[in-house]
């Protein structure tokens, strides 16, 4: 028998570092040759590692949302035969529980050591004597004290730090009633939670309402995968682009209506229409009046990349995350063509199967939060782009037309761009621009 070491695999590109986001495998478990081991993430893309011999896992090389280099150890698995790795050479497997009982021990004996050096000091000076608790701090224990520590009398101040007091007055204790195990009797954090849990566990069942119970728990959720990815993005994104969100009222009312009426006439047969494929055309449209929408900024270099093509991101939500599906050269995709590369798109990226090609390469970004949209939002760009158009819920208001009141459908186009490239003035006709193609929709087929 042998040990056969899987190192991280040169995925190209350039990638020097991947997040390890999913183990596949554990240690004791058989795995076949091709067999799946872990999931790691790339910049832009989740990558399986496969297994190239059979055996039987020894050790894992890393933890879930660990950092690993390409070319460090992944797995370590025992083999038929020789494997890869010389015996001399091999290093020794820490055994993680011996090691943790000998710091739990060493802990436990430096404990003893200070409780001992400690106690001497408790003695009063000139009398050689330790002195006791007088009678009268001997008390009968708070209602629903379960042990049988005492507390103070009346008019023994409690002795804790101002961390520790600070804690009890968050959670509405009175220290007086709290007995303490430290030194000289003072009360530590460990000693206000072990009250806070014993008073809980005496309450009564059914005496409390559980509608205003107060609640201590706490929950830890790593950042790792996809989420730690969009985090570094908008992190990369606010900290480099000085945003500008412009907000413009649009009336649906004419292209709703169309949409309804093409629904009607080639839903069965073309697939149905939502707001997304008439948008895209807009945007397409709009961006040859305004070329230094659709763009991309260096700004290492200063310099402005402007795009003839456009190459349009969608923002989808995904069990994982936010991830952004490009949808290439929009400008050549009628309104059905279009809607049906989103819906591949957005499954594609839903389901995982999403590749690397699919999921760059952006220069105008669109983003909708569908029907929970609200009124304004404040979308962040999609760096390096330099522009983003945000599409806000669609609601019936009243609205004025020839002087009378009258029932309208009005949904509000909240953008953001990049002021380093963009201006206001800019900004501003680009997505009017946009809002006439929307308000009459006959101008989207007529140029």
């Amino acid at each position: 028998m042998g040990i056969h070491i899987i190192k991280m695999p040169d995925i190209g590109e350039g990638i020097a570092e991947v997040e390890l986001v999913a183990w596949h495998v554990q240690v004791g478990d058989t795995v076949a040759e091709d067999q799946i081991l872990a999931d790691v993430m790339t910049d832009k893309a989740t990558v399986e590692i496969p297994s190239s011999v059979a055996g039987k896992v020894l050790a894992l090389g890393g933890t879930v949302g660990q950092v690993m280099a390409v070319g460090s150890e992944v797995i370590r698995i025992e083999v038929e035969g020789a494997g890869n790795l010389k015996e001399n050479t091999a290093p020794a497997l820490v055994d993680t529980t011996q090691a943790a009982t000998k710091v739990v021990a060493n802990t436990e004996d430096h404990k003893t050591v200070a409780a001992t050096h400690a106690a001497p000091s408790a003695v009063a000076s000139g009398s050689g004597v330790v002195p006791t608790r007088p009678a009268s701090a001997t008390v009968a224990a708070r209602p629903g004290q379960t042990n049988t520590a005492l507390v103070r009398a009346p008019g023994d101040k409690p002795i804790a730090s101002p961390a520790v007091r600070r804690q009890a007055w968050d959670l509405g204790v009175e220290l007086q009633f709290v007995p303490g195990t430290g030194t000289a009797g003072r009360i530590t954090h460990e000693d206000l939670q072990a009250y806070v849990a014993r008073a809980a566990q005496a309450q009564p069942a059914g005496s409390v309402d559980q509608r205003y119970a107060q609640r201590l728990d706490e929950q830890t959720v790593p950042v790792i995968g996809l989420r730690r990815k969009i985090a570094q993005k908008m992190q990369e994104a606010k900290r480099r682009i000085p945003h500008y969100t412009y907000v413009e009222e649009v009336d649906m009312t004419e292209l709703e209506a169309l949409r309804a009426q093409l629904n009607a006439q080639h839903g069965k047969e073309r697939g149905r229409l939502t707001v997304l494929p008439f948008l895209a055309r807009a945007i397409v449209l709009a961006v040859r009046a305004h070329p230094e929408v659709n763009a991309r900024y260096d700004d290492e270099a200063a310099v402005e990349t402007r795009f003839g093509a456009v190459h349009l991101g969608i923002a989808t939500q995904t069990q994982g995350g936010l991830m952004v599906p490009v949808i290439r050269h929009a400008e050549t995709l009628d309104l059905w063509a279009c809607a049906a590369e989103v819906l591949r798109l957005a499954e594609a990226a839903r389901s995982g199967k999403a590749t690397r090609d699919e999921l760059s390469g952006s220069t105008i970004t669109i983003t909708s939060l569908g029907a929970l949209g609200g009124i304004v939002t404040t979308p962040v760009i999609n760096h390096p782009e330099v522009a983003i158009v945000g599409i806000n819920r669609l609601v019936e208001r009243p609205m004025v037309r020839n002087g009378v009141v009258v029932v309208r459908q009005m949904m509000n186009l909240s953008s953001s761009f990049d002021h380093r490239v963009v201006d206001g003035m800019n900004a501003a006709q680009f997505v009017q621009r946009i809002r006439g193609y929307l308000e009459c929709p006959a101008t989207l087929f007529v140029e």
